[in-house]
């Protein structure tokens, strides 16, 4: 019984730990690349108080958008998607990327840095 215990236990953090490893990182020179490229769709998961208030530009709300957000989104599945919060210890984007990838998205990314990191840069917001 112990020994199955653990097995279930062993498979279930394995599978978590999959899942925080599911999406790639971006650095921020290739989001801001993307960005000017027009090829990427960038999801803010800060909440709508910090949207209004400043967001990596061309961003999506994700709490105002987030039960709608498969109408902001591309018809190529293959299209970048990255997904941010408000700095690199926020585990929230993971929300938004994994609603994503439910959606069939395949290149869906993580900005670690997140708004923090953004702003740190000197890179400008968008309101």
């Amino acid at each position: 019984m112990k020994t199955a215990l653990l097995a279930l236990l062993f498979s279930i953090s394995s599978v978590a730990f999959a899942a925080d490893h599911k999406f790639a990182d971006i650095s921020q020179a290739d989001l801001a690349d993307a960005i000017k490229a027009k090829t990427v769709v960038v999801i803010d998961v800060n909440g709508s108080d910090s949207f209004k208030a400043g967001h990596i530009p061309t961003a999506v709300d994700f709490d105002a958008k987030g039960k709608e957000i498969a109408t902001v989104l591309p018809a190529d599945k293959a299209a970048l998607v990255v997904a941010y919060c408000g700095n690199e210890n926020c585990s929230a984007w993971k929300s938004a990327a994994t609603a994503v990838a439910a959606l069939g998205y395949t290149n869906v990314k993580h900005f670690t840095p997140g708004l923090a990191g953004w702003k740190k840069s000197g890179a400008e917001l968008q309101k």
